[in-house]
């Protein structure tokens, strides 16, 4: 199990004894530090003086995509599992997902995932309870792979992986955008199927420290210029797809800026879809393409839409709309946003 940790001696202590306390024996944890200076290290160096399956890799402050890819480089296991040092593993996670890899369901899988428990006030943060909710929604391979395009489809401290893949599709990559979405984009991309056990085996904290929310690389706008270049590369695999014309659902202008970023991966946008019309018009502002009302759509196959609306509710009542019509996700839309 490779677990980044980061002046994190305020938690890394209850993350630590959810994986002794795993029924699977079989297990080697390591730690990467990555620079603490908070107590982490000599919490360590006391926790792993009891556990002799527990490794410690110190290493200077250089951030957590080079902790992760030299946690991958010193894993010794033919499968590798992620965890935080701020969440939970229930006590069966590692047996029930090790289980999965290794049965006839899971075979042909390169990652597998689990359901994960919000750790944390629903109401205070309902954002983040309605992504737990939507990424436990996600329960086959085939809505993993449509939906990633969305978001992640995975919690990131939630897989365990063949570690082959590494070697195969490469690690971890640094760059402006999430470090855990852009690796399962790049591996769905190259064929890997992922899948998830119906189990909750992961409690997951959002706590105020989170890089997903501190950090430039896991704002909004990043996701957005991360996701743009694979939507490119996925309709480019599909020519009949990317042959048609190419709608994009929403005409505000956060959605234009995004789709924007299509446009610098060789897509163009031959028009806009919306429901309020009072956007609906020929062309924006007398320039470029038109805004039609999704009545004016033409028939499946007639053209391909990308659904950039991402206000709450609105991924559901777009892909209602267009299943209504005879649309076929993955054939005819994509939800993006």
């Amino acid at each position: 199990m490779l677990l980044p940790a980061r002046d994190a001696a305020a938690t890394l202590g209850r993350a630590v004894a959810s994986i002794r306390h795993q029924t699977f024996p079989g297990w080697e944890l390591l730690v990467v530090d990555d620079g603490s200076v908070d107590g982490t290290t000599e919490l360590l160096a006391a926790l792993a003086r009891d556990e002799p399956r527990l490794r410690v890799l110190r290493r200077p402050r250089e951030g957590l995509v080079a902790a992760l890819n030299a946690g991958l480089a010193a894993a010794r296991g033919e499968l590798v599992a992620r965890m935080d040092a701020d969440d939970e593993a229930l006590p069966e996670r590692l047996a029930a997902q090790v289980a999965w890899l290794d049965g006839p369901e899971g075979r042909a899988h390169g990652v597998v995932s689990c359901l994960v428990e919000h750790a944390g006030d629903a109401a205070a943060q309902a954002g983040y309870a309605r992504h737990v909710a939507w990424l436990n929604g996600l329960l086959t391979p085939e809505r993993m792979a449509l939906r990633r395009f969305v978001d992640a489809p995975v919690a990131h401290p939630s897989v365990v992986f063949r570690r082959e893949l590494v070697a195969r599709h490469g690690g971890y990559r640094a760059g402006d955008f999430p470090e855990d979405h852009e690796l399962w984009l790049r591996w769905m991309d190259a064929g890997v199927v992922f899948g998830k056990v119906p189990r909750v085996l992961l409690r997951w904290h959002d706590l105020p420290g989170r890089l997903s929310r501190t950090d430039a690389r896991y704002a909004p706008e990043a996701f957005f210029r991360l996701k743009a270049g694979w939507i490119a590369r996925w309709l480019r695999a599909r020519p009949a797809l990317a042959a048609r014309p190419l709608l994009v659902w929403g005409a505000g202008r956060p959605t234009r800026l995004r789709a924007a970023a299509l446009a610098s991966h060789g897509l163009r946008v031959a028009g806009y879809v919306d429901v309020d019309p009072a956007k609906v018009t020929p062309a924006l502002g007398g320039r470029g393409p038109p805004v039609w009302s999704p009545s004016a759509l033409p028939p499946p196959g007639g053209a391909f839409v990308l659904a950039y609306v991402s206000s709450s509710g609105a991924r559901e009542l777009i892909a209602a709309d267009l299943g209504a019509r005879g649309w076929v996700e993955g054939r005819d839309f994509l939800l993006c946003a």
